[in-house]
């Protein structure tokens, strides 16, 4: 039986974990995070078509249905707005249907995730390295001195892959100077009301005549009551402070009132700073038993939303060529024909839609 190793056990590693322990392979996934709920990642994530329809190749039919029971409630809105909240673009999705999903919260995908896997994933383990034996197989080294072996080691760690620095050295995602500061309000009794229809109705981008920006959207959750408004504040900052939401305010101190009465409601220990980067474009190399899927490969500005769709997309694709039949070594070497090319245009559609948010 073909083994496959899976470095990370983000939303692309779990979804192709999933996929593969479907259809019958013999899967170890390695994650350096003690636990799933570690590091702040960000909060609500938007699901596209293509996130949709990998998920359905995914995963199996219960694991699909609890993610989508757990799912926010879906939005039909995207649009742009002056400080003062007066909008300049909107795009309007009506008619989604009830079995899509338009957004999720981050870690309760995650869990969702993990459905049927303990066996499978393993925490609190750090991929630093791997070789080729002489055999062929993948040996993956641990920080704690251990290993694994398997036939393919997929490195989906993320934007500090340790896999890629083995694979492809020379691909170090840069800096392009801006930083995320994500936060979030509660939604509750008090707070439902002194949200704008608009923000009520997905993904709402303000930009400031300060040179800051904020996206603000909601993840109200289908499986129970409540859910919050994430904040989303980038900045060309280079030092951020250690009191974020006094940041965020500061710079929003001249903005509509609706604003400022949200931000009086933020949670102040929700909020955490990102470095926004990017990939660039790689020429293809030598496909073998060692590939790359997600932020590894193709590290993308969280503009669009659409890092997480191209994870999952990766997933499919790699999934759907090792359940072929095909050789491993074939199967991984169409998956890049695909995989590489796809990632790097919406990489460069990413940039392009961040640089028009912050100019």
């Amino acid at each position: 039986m073909t083994r496959v190793l899976i470095s990370g056990a983000g939303i692309g590693g779990l979804a192709l974990a999933q996929a593969l322990r479907r259809g019958g392979l013999d899967v170890a996934v390695h994650e350096q995070d003690p636990t799933p709920q570690t590091r702040g990642q960000g909060y609500r994530l938007h699901i596209d078509p293509n996130g949709n329809a990998a998920l359905r190749a995914c995963l199996p039919p219960e694991v699909l249905d609890l993610v989508r029971r757990t799912s926010g409630v879906n939005g039909d809105l995207v649009a742009t707005y002056t400080q003062q909240l007066v909008r300049v673009h909107g795009q309007e999705f009506p008619g989604i249907p009830a079995d899509e999903i338009t957004n999720v919260d981050r870690e309760t995908l995650r869990r969702g995730l993990l459905t049927g896997l303990s066996e499978n994933v393993t925490f609190g383990r750090t991929v630093t390295g791997y070789r080729i034996t002489g055999a062929g197989r993948v040996r993956v080294e641990f920080a704690d001195g251990g290993g694994d072996e398997g036939d393919l080691l997929v490195g989906a760690d993320g934007v500090g892959s340790a896999v890629r620095r083995g694979l492809i050295p020379h691909a170090v995602p840069r800096d392009l100077g801006l930083r995320c500061v994500y936060g979030r309000m509660p939604i509750d009794a008090t707070t439902e009301p002194l949200i704008p229809a608009d923000f009520s109705r997905g993904f709402c981008w303000v930009a400031g005549e300060n040179g800051y920006g904020v996206g603000f959207a909601p993840v109200r959750f289908r499986d129970r009551s409540g859910g919050y408004l994430m904040i989303a504040l980038v900045t060309a900052a280079e030092t951020l402070p250690g009191d974020l939401l006094g940041m965020v305010l500061e710079a929003t101190a001249d903005w509509h009132p609706a604003i400022k009465t949200l931000l009086s409601y933020a949670d102040s220990t929700s909020f955490f700073p990102i470095t926004i980067r990017a990939s660039d474009r790689v020429d293809p190399w030598p496909s073998g038993p060692v590939t790359l899927l997600g932020d590894a490969i193709h590290t993308m500005p969280p503009a669009g939303g659409v890092g997480a769709n191209t994870a999952l997309q990766d997933a499919a694709t790699l999934a759907a060529e090792l359940l072929s039949g095909k050789p491993v070594l074939e199967a991984v070497a169409a998956y890049e024909r695909v995989m590489i090319p796809r990632g790097f245009d919406t990489v460069e559609n990413s940039l392009r839609m961040i640089g028009q948010m912050t100019r």
